[in-house]
């Protein structure tokens, strides 16, 4: 019997016994027509030689290097999270839109926050005017997070925060609501964004210098991986480095290249990798070209794969696989006939899929214009359903696995963004290519090139520059109160009227000698979050200490 035979074999063995504990969803697995549909397909009947190139290459699902996804039966036993992105306006709004989302299907929640949230400021900041609750919900307190999950339990649910420079006080708001529904930490699950190096590259949401910041970074690693153990740390991203204009090799390269940062600093801060490795997830973008985005998360998956086992040592198999969420592209959407937004989308989430991701977000068709309505965040949830419960693409593992076509593109992905990544190796590592500018002009330099190609016309984007239609009538949209940011002022000058003020100087005042040492900062914000001090208040505090970042012109 062949290698290849044996270790078939053993890959069917051992997907039978994980199948007692998660059964596959459906007894049989067969098209309109009758015809079977096989869990997996591989070049069983040919030559040795082909063989031995697919077990380097490929492998099987669930096994190092992950090529074909990181379960063994990938969406025969479950689907991916369809995991809908949704805030506005105050945390009452964004808690109906959530309870509407959950009630049409959808399986996990995924937060948006407003800029001054984003940014550290309270509602009633004067940087805040203008801005409350625009892009994401406005969350300034404990007060505002319990009534962002009121009646959601989260031991039911698994929530995304997407969120970065205060990504610690968040995350110890989001606790602390567990702790108030009697949920306890072990039981949380969902994720932070908590990936700063992008904020510097490609959205500029970030507080403090980069040092500081990773050191907030690595608390969150050590305190989730002995008192959240269900919680992912981190979500590196691609997805803002892609809507910055990277390219698709780009996007996996500078993603992996950030992950490296903060696996190494993990470790020289005296973590064992595999302690926290298993909880990184990772974000990444699906945009149109359809074989390339299925590629680039096959190239992804196989050389993340291999940084972490040979770079990096680690010994958990878990550590190895990259598990990701995917958001459909918000800079291919066109403001002109939004409808052909909904077939862009569908496009790009039929690629998610085909890729292998474990969550998914579809963008809605206005948002080039303004937030979804209820009706366009509905049909973009129905695009996931319909592509799970009617397309037979989720029928077998990796159905495009061994296309001649898709292998090449995921070898030329890896290929060249390992380029990439020993170029930024050779600068120091990543914060080093951040503070040169690198990773910054390389998207730069690759955003020109499109503009100028949709520009020109050789680029052809249907509405755009080509097929369009005047006078095309304009569609209804969402729009956020004017006057929330004064109720959500008077809401803050309420909340601190009913605190302890006292306590909060006290927990406050510890932060900031904590900050000044060497202690983890979590428990201390977690001790001033409940006891009602405002996200911009503590992030006040860090800000004495650390200083906030402002980027060199490079």
């Amino acid at each position: 019997m062949s290698d290849f035979d044996v270790r078939y074999r053993k890959w069917e063995e051992d997907t039978e016994k994980s199948l007692q504990k998660f059964p596959e969803r459906k007894k049989s697995f067969v098209t309109s027509s009758g015809i079977p549909v096989d869990r997996l397909y591989v070049p069983r009947g040919a030559g040795e030689e082909e063989q031995r190139a697919y077990l380097d290459k490929l492998g099987f699902p669930g096994e190092y290097p992950y090529t074909r996804g990181i379960q063994r039966t990938m969406y025969r036993g479950r689907f991916w999270t369809m995991r809908q992105y949704a805030g506005y306006g105050s945390a009452e709004e964004t808690n109906r839109r959530f309870r509407f989302l959950l009630e049409q299907g959808q399986t996990g929640l995924s937060t948006a926050f407003d800029l001054p949230t984003q940014i550290g400021y309270d509602s009633d900041h004067p940087m805040a005017r203008g801005e409350v609750g625009k892009v994401g919900v406005a969350i300034s307190s404990l007060k505002d997070m319990e009534q962002l999950f009121e009646g959601i339990p989260l031991d039911r649910v698994t929530t995304s925060m997407t969120i970065n420079a205060p990504a610690s006080v968040l995350l110890a708001m989001y606790i602390a609501v567990g702790e108030k529904q009697g949920v306890p930490k072990e039981k949380l699950g969902g994720t932070i964004q908590n990936d700063i190096l992008k904020e510097y590259v490609a959205r500029g949401t970030y507080i403090f210098p980069p040092k500081p910041s990773m050191r907030l970074i690595t608390d969150i690693f050590a305190y989730c991986s002995e008192h959240v153990p269900n919680w992912n740390t981190i979500s590196i991203s691609g997805y803002h480095i892609r809507e910055a204009g990277s390219t698709a090799v780009q996007e996996v390269a500078f993603t992996l290249s950030n992950a490296i940062a903060y696996v190494q600093a993990a470790v020289d801060r005296g973590l064992d990798v595999d302690t926290f490795a298993p909880r990184l997830s990772f974000f990444f973008n699906a945009h149109n070209n359809f074989f390339e985005e299925i590629a680039k998360f096959r190239a992804a998956r196989r050389l993340w794969a291999k940084i972490m086992r040979e770079r990096f040592g680690a010994k958990n198999p878990k550590s190895w696989q990259l598990r990701f969420h995917t958001q459909t592209g918000g800079s291919t959407l066109t403001a002109q006939q939004p409808d052909n937004n909904i077939v862009r989308v569908t496009i790009q989430a039929l690629a998610a899929v085909l890729g292998g991701t474990q969550s998914l977000h579809t963008n809605s068709r206005d948002e080039a214009l303004a937030l979804p309505t209820e009706e366009s965040a509905r049909i973009a949830l129905r695009t996931q359903q319909i592509i799970a419960y009617e397309s037979g693409v989720a029928d077998t593992v990796d159905p495009l696995g061994g296309s001649y076509y898709v292998e090449y593109l995921t070898d030329e992905i890896e290929r060249r963004a390992l380029e990439y990544i020993e170029k930024i190796d050779e600068m120091g590592g990543a914060v080093q290519a951040v503070e040169l500018g690198y990773m910054q002009q390389e998207i730069r330099e690759a955003a020109y090139r499109t503009q100028m190609a949709v520009e020109s016309g050789e680029e052809v984007v249907v509405g755009l520059n080509a097929f369009r239609v005047e006078d095309e009538p304009q569609p209804e949209l969402l729009r956020v109160d004017p006057n929330l940011g004064k109720i959500r002022a008077e809401q803050l000058a309420e909340l601190r009227a009913g605190r302890s003020q006292r306590d909060v100087e006290e927990k406050l005042a510890a932060l900031k000698r904590a900050a000044e040492g060497t202690d983890n900062l979590m428990p201390y914000i977690l001790d001033a979050v409940r006891v009602y001090a405002t996200l911009g208040e503590i992030c006040d505090v860090l800000r004495s200490v650390f200083g906030e970042y402002r980027p060199s012109h490079w």
